[in-house]
């Protein structure tokens, strides 16, 4: 039984999702620094770029060399310009399921890029790999996040109630931790019939390639 995921390449209209490289480092730290980012996720701050080179060069190979999941840059088609990471993790190979999460870098929200690589990365979990659940935590304030869910057809299956440390802004500008609770969503293959159609209507790409 496949252990591992492959070194793959995921193609949309728009967007070409990869492994990550080395020249990522820059724009990764960049990313990671955003408010938003630091405010719905626990990457140290402030980010450093040796911190995204070790990402790069040796926790994402690990994972995925483990088993546990994948880390993937997503790229614009024309641009090759990185405008966010689509994660894959908790993998259970057995029960052919994992969890995703994903982010958007400032400079490219608003384009629905996180929806698109987000489906495309469901369609190749579902329809290459063969898996039969993916699994979605988001903050219970995190709307965008939560729209993201919404639009790839995932199902909202509860809340864990005080599960989720987010962090906020003080006074004098430091950080602080913020709990809150997780929205947990579940995606089964069934759950995408009909969710490209709708993502090609509202002007976004329907069309998911792999190799």
């Amino acid at each position: 039984m496949t252990t591992t995921f492959p070194d793959i390449s995921i193609n949309t209209d728009r967007l070409v999702l990869r492994a990550l490289e080395e020249a990522d480092a820059p724009a990764l730290a960049e990313m990671m620094n955003d408010e938003l980012v630091a405010a719905w996720t626990a990457v140290p701050q402030p980010y450093t770029e040796a911190a995204a080179r070790t990402w790069i060069t040796e926790y994402a190979p690990t994972q995925r060399a483990a088993g546990r999941g994948i880390d993937l840059a997503v790229t614009e088609f024309l641009t090759q310009r990185l405008v966010g990471i689509i994660q894959l993790a908790k993998t259970d190979w057995k029960v052919r399921s994992t969890e995703i999460s994903y982010i958007v870098a400032p400079w490219a929200r608003g384009e629905g890029y996180a929806s698109e690589a987000a489906l495309a990365t469901a369609q190749w979990l579902f329809g290459d790999q063969k898996f039969e659940r993916i699994e979605l935590r988001t903050a219970a304030d995190n709307t965008a996040s939560q729209q993201v869910a919404q639009k790839i057809g995932c199902i909202s299956e509860g809340v864990l109630r005080n599960a989720c440390i987010a962090r906020t802004r003080t006074e004098d500008g430091s950080w602080t931790d913020l709990r809150t609770d997780f929205i947990v969503w579940g995606l089964l293959p069934e759950d995408l019939d009909g969710v490209a159609d709708q993502m090609a209507e509202a002007g976004y790409s329907s069309y998911t390639d792999w190799s």
